[in-house]
């Protein structure tokens, strides 16, 4: 990593970290020794300020090529400049990542750039730019927002969000803490979305027409959207692990369509559901941690309330424990 701003880097030191599949290998603090050291440790990925002493990020891009062939350079940098970002990525350059974004959008970025992919911060999406970059998932923002920049509601500006688990010891217990989340958010008016088992959508439908007058109207006006959990799961893996770019395709097609259905654009929609603890239960316990990370960059970048839920029976060794705390982890709020 190379940047020039220390605060910043310190930052980024420390989200990497709370990567567990991410090993810092060096950090430096000038172009010249970032091509020295690229040399040296022939790392996977670099993230690399533009603003460098003695030699520039784009110039050391260019070189490092020579010395380091294989290395995916993700450069960093607060400018909002198209053509600076353009040219960046013509000299060498697998990614553009805008530090003001880093906190919702750089394990994206890391993720596209490694698996060959070119990102963009949301805040240079453009056509203008979208022409030099071959990822379809530039800047991270659904369709819409990319093309009418005019509807602003499918966008969270705000930093805080609602991501929220709640552990169950029977199935009861779960479809009561679901049915209360999505009949509060339909009787705010909102959208309300439940992906599950087909069982628990059974029983939650039920549920929610035996309510109140209110929720049974709003599931009339389509604002109560059910989806079938083996089939979200199928769309978004790729192997044994969620797959971001599905992952992020089927959220959006979710929250547009959604919204489209509501018989007006309404500025929430809340989530709720248990694709990560089926992905547990089947012991697919990084796959159940990465689509939680999934979700909670959701919550951050969208206007998205989520709650999750577990099964406590699942906690029967040490590596279900260490599960539940990185799961507990990347939820703005636990319950039990």
């Amino acid at each position: 990593m190379v940047d020039d701003f220390a605060p910043w880097r310190q930052f980024v030191t420390a989200k990497l970290r709370e990567h567990h599949k991410l090993r810092i290998v060096g950090v430096v603090a000038d172009g010249l020794e970032a091509i020295q050291k690229a040399a040296e440790l022939q790392p996977d990925l670099i993230l690399l300020d533009i603003g460098l002493p003695k030699v520039n990020g784009i110039v050391a891009a260019r070189r490092i090529r020579n010395v380091a062939p294989n290395s995916k350079i993700l450069f960093v940098s607060e400018t909002l400049d198209k053509d600076v970002a353009r040219g960046a990525l013509k000299e060498g350059g697998h990614g553009f990542l805008v530090k003001s974004d880093a906190e919702s959008e750089l394990f994206f970025a890391i993720e596209d750039v490694m698996q060959g992919r070119r990102f963009v911060s949301r805040q240079l999406a453009s056509p203008a730019l979208a022409g030099d970059v071959d990822s379809p998932g530039v800047g991270r923002l659904p369709k819409e927002a990319i093309t009418s920049p005019a509807d602003p509601s499918l966008v969270k500006r705000e930093v805080g969000r609602c991501h929220e688990v709640q552990f169950y010891s029977n199935d009861s217990l779960l479809l009561d803490g679901f049915t209360r989340f999505l009949t509060a958010a339909l009787n705010a008016g909102d959208v309300a979305v439940f992906v599950g088992t087909v069982t628990h959508r059974i029983k939650i439908l039920e549920r929610l027409h035996s309510d109140n007058p209110d929720t049974r109207t709003a599931i009339r006006q389509g604002r109560y959207v059910g989806l079938d959990a083996a089939e979200f799961i199928s769309d978004i893996m790729a192997g044994n692990m969620p797959d971001t770019r599905s992952f992020l395709q089927v959220v959006d097609d979710l929250i547009v369509s959604a919204r489209k259905g509501s018989q007006g654009d309404r500025l929430r929609l809340a989530a709720c559901g248990e694709c990560a603890h089926i992905l547990w239960e089947q012991g697919k316990r990084d796959a159940a941690i990465r689509l939680e990370e999934l979700w909670d960059q959701t919550a951050r970048i969208y206007n998205v309330d989520i709650l999750c839920g577990y099964s406590l029976e699942n906690l029967r060794c040490e590596e279900d424990s260490y599960t539940f705390r990185r799961i507990c982890e990347e939820h703005s709020a636990v319950h039990s």
